[in-house]
């Protein structure tokens, strides 16, 4: 049995447990502000694009699968399907390559994305298909829809579930710091990996007043672009932990030395942030010294601007005296 095809049993725990995660997500209160995303999630069956993930075990992942010939196997891989909580889906060396985000964090990403009809999207970091078909469905047009990812494997895995849920986005395999320069341009980008900075090649193929919420230092940034080298905008309040946006010239960055921050700060989720952002320019005991002074501020206070080739993070005011070139 394919997991495209599930039997009779199986179809209706689907439609129940589905069910079950969009009342799960509407409690969270992400879609006050566009309710409309709730037809989206009662729509796309989130089954469909993971036939199989992986699950953290004592000595690494235990793989669960749609197709297995355990029936018991079988409807425990679909409950975990329509859970409130992330997937892995790709490893690579023992390596989380690519995951189904947490579907009340793409809830709110979607609905901060603030995206309207007619809108052309670009979302960078393809994964299963699951936003794309989210998004595609919201705007009424696969048309409007690009997705990209940089490995071959997962671009084509998210083609076939895109398919079998009825949906046709442009799927491009290629390095999403680069965009899609021949689909531009877009009114909103929206990237499921982290960066360490803002890719210029995105503001490039943006139409004047478009939206871009990208995951960045543990954050979730929302820009609003000027032109094709300006850009501006905070960090939303909720943290975000995402795959890193992988593509040439992007190595894995090295641990941050702790030596002489407090233990009461080194674990503390805000102070993480902070350092993250400031990593090439402030050494954490500096780091330590802005976060304690300033009274452990939260995200929201912290913002992005991007003037040409310039690019820098800052404390309540762009022009104001706390602020960070970002080395990318």
């Amino acid at each position: 049995m394919s997991a495209y095809a599930l039997d009779k049993d199986l179809a209706e725990l689907a439609g129940s447990a589905r069910a079950a995660l969009v009342r799960v997500i509407e409690a969270t209160g992400v879609w006050a502000g566009d309710p409309v995303w709730r037809a989206a999630f009662e729509a796309v069956p989130r089954h469909l694009f993971v036939p199989y993930y992986y699950v953290g075990v004592k000595d690494g992942y235990e793989r669960r699968w749609g197709e297995s010939a355990d029936p018991r196997t079988r409807e425990q891989w679909l409950r975990g399907a329509y859970t409130d909580a992330p997937l892995a889906t790709r490893l690579r060396d023992g390596d989380l390559v690519s995951s189904s985000s947490q579907p009340s964090l793409m809830a709110m990403m979607l609905a901060e994305l603030r995206v309207a009809d007619g809108d052309r999207v670009l979302e960078v970091g393809a994964g299963t298909g699951y936003n794309a078909a989210l998004l595609a469905h919201r705007l009424g047009d696969d048309d409007l829809v690009t997705t990209v990812d940089l490995y071959p494997d997962i671009t084509e895995a998210a083609r076939q579930h895109l398919a079998a849920a009825g949906h046709h986005p442009a799927v491009v395999t290629g390095d999403g710091a680069r965009g899609v320069p021949e689909r531009a341009p877009f009114d909103r980008i929206i990237a499921t990996c982290a960066l360490t900075s803002v890719p210029h090649a995105w503001l490039a193929q943006c139409r004047p007043g478009a939206r871009i919420l990208t995951p960045l230092a543990t954050g979730l940034l929302a820009l609003t672009v000027r032109d094709a080298g300006h850009a501006e905008g905070h960090f939303l309040h909720t943290p975000a932990y995402f795959v890193p946006l992988r593509g040439e010239g992007r190595p894995d960055r090295e641990p941050v030395p702790l030596g002489g921050v407090p233990s009461s700060a080194r674990d503390h989720e805000l102070f993480r942030f902070l350092l993250a952002l400031t990593r090439d320019s402030l050494d954490p005991q500096e780091a330590y010294a802005l976060w304690n002074r300033e009274g452990m501020p939260s995200r929201e206070r912290y913002g992005i601007t991007v003037s040409g080739e310039h690019e820098w993070a800052w404390l309540d005011d762009p022009e104001g005296p706390y602020a960070w070139p970002l080395a990318g």
